[in-house]
């Protein structure tokens, strides 16, 4: 707005500056009540919100609270030690030949065993190479060249046997070690040179494995009745990409795609449709199975983040709802069906209340449209055994990949993804089944993992 010349206004030129001036002065008053909103809303962090710890910073939410249970005295617990071993692989025995005071001769017959301890250590690991020599020659009958078979455990090509492509499995993916360091790791442990490309060619072959094993954990999956998901963001060559997990009580399967829409979901469940689903609130996992548990934890970060704004008024009442809900289903087990059915009832009429109340903050408000938005899908796990009340089991499974990234920053070549999905989707099944991912890893390059 150009300002005319002073004292060179006509009437009808000094209203029309009035209204222009009166507008913009109405406009910049709504911004400045906006902006003064924004600076008086409290900061979001992974206790009100779902941004990860890491993104906190120093004085974040996770380290004041840890800061504050550390300032708690820890409990007095009684001394512990170490159990002996309950087959030692040798056995020392020390006598004594004469007594240490006067001299006397002690015969072993005179001696007991007064003390037993455990000494506890690692031999020097070195590989074991076996030279596979063919014998062969010609036939004096037909004249045609013949050579002996290769040892079934011991074919041509790559030198390296399952157990070294299953420690470089389980070293990179289960504790994130980078191919550099690896291959240093095994020359100054094991006295083993291998290059960075030769563990690259050890993994990639193992693709075929893990495909197999994947798609009998995909059968077993499907077989389920409650499914619960999540997703997280990974790096494919510079680009974001994301990992889905699906698991049941008795399968875990991971797999990574360029996209976070529903068909990623919809295509690993084919026409499957579970009885119940448990995921967040992301519109991509809704709609999925006959039934909806959201998780609850993740409303319960809205819930303080409307009380961070300032309600005290719906905002905690919901809080303290959701946390007593939470607290019956840690007594199912305990609990009859008749009472449990009571307190289900008892907890729909509750949230039924809350949401109804009138709500004079802008954040309660708020925060009851959202809880209309999902009614119906947060007390499931009160009329099924079988349901979490949260989708924590999901985020425990998705962590080590979120670290993986972090460490190694992604993948950086076309089968690496394929392999990282299938090795967690291994070990997590595993896992399920009473095995550590090291035994699931070598049954698997031995050929012999199942899905029970």
């Amino acid at each position: 707005m150009e300002k005319p010349p002073r004292y060179r206004l006509s009437e009808a030129e000094k209203d029309a500056l009035l209204v222009e001036q009166a507008a913009l002065i109405e406009r910049l008053a709504a911004r400045v009540a906006e902006l003064e909103a924004l600076i008086g809303k409290p900061r979001k962090t992974s206790a009100n919100s779902h941004i990860p710890p890491s993104q906190d910073g120093p004085g974040g939410a996770s380290r004041t609270a840890d800061a504050k249970r550390r300032r708690k005295p820890r409990p007095s617990r009684p001394g512990v030690s170490r159990p002996l071993a309950d087959d030692p692989d040798r056995t020392e025995r020390r006598l004594v030949e004469g007594c240490p005071h006067c001299g006397t001769a002690v015969p072993e017959s005179a001696q007991r065993c007064r003390h037993r301890y455990d000494h506890i250590d690692l031999p020097v690991i070195r590989p074991v190479v076996t030279r596979v020599e063919l014998f062969g020659g010609r036939c004096g009958d037909c004249g045609r060249r013949y050579r002996a078979a290769p040892p079934a455990a011991m074919p041509p090509g790559t030198p390296f046997g399952p157990g070294i492509r299953a420690l470089l499995a389980y070293l990179h993916h289960s504790h994130h070690v980078g191919f550099e360091r690896l291959s240093r790791m095994l020359e100054e442990l094991f006295g083993l040179t291998i290059s960075e490309g030769a563990i690259a060619n050890a993994l990639r072959r193992m693709g075929t494995a893990f495909d197999t094993a994947c798609a009998a954990i995909k059968a077993k999956l499907l077989g389920a009745s409650v499914i619960a998901s999540d997703e997280t963001t990974t790096r494919v060559n510079g680009v974001i990409h994301w990992q889905w997990v699906f698991h049941s009580g008795q399968a875990v399967l991971h797999t990574i795609a360029p996209s976070r829409a529903r068909a990623v979901a919809a295509g690993i469940l084919g026409g499957h449709r579970p009885e119940v689903w448990i995921s967040d609130r992301y519109a991509g996992q809704q709609e999925l199975g006959r039934v909806h548990q959201v998780c609850l934890a993740h409303v319960l970060r809205d819930v303080q983040y409307a009380i961070d704004c300032g309600d005290t008024m719906v905002a905690p009442r919901i809080r303290d709802h959701l946390l007593w809900a939470i607290r019956v289903g840690k007594r199912r087990p305990g609990l009859k069906d008749s009472t449990l059915a009571a307190y289900a009832a008892k907890a729909e009429r509750g949230l039924d209340a809350l949401v109804g109340t009138p709500a004079a903050h802008p954040a309660g408000r708020e925060l009851q449209r959202l809880v209309k938005a999902w009614r119906g899908k947060f007390f499931v796990f009160l009329a099924d055994r079988r349901v979490p009340p949260t989708n924590n089991a999901s985020e425990q499974e998705i962590r080590p990949s979120v670290v993986f990234r972090k460490v190694t920053n992604g993948f950086r070549s076309d089968w690496g993804p394929g392999i990282h999905a299938g090795y967690r989707s291994v070990t997590g099944t595993a896992r399920r089944q009473g095995q550590s991912a090291w035994t699931a890893v070598r049954h698997l390059v031995g050929g012999t993992f199942a899905v029970t």
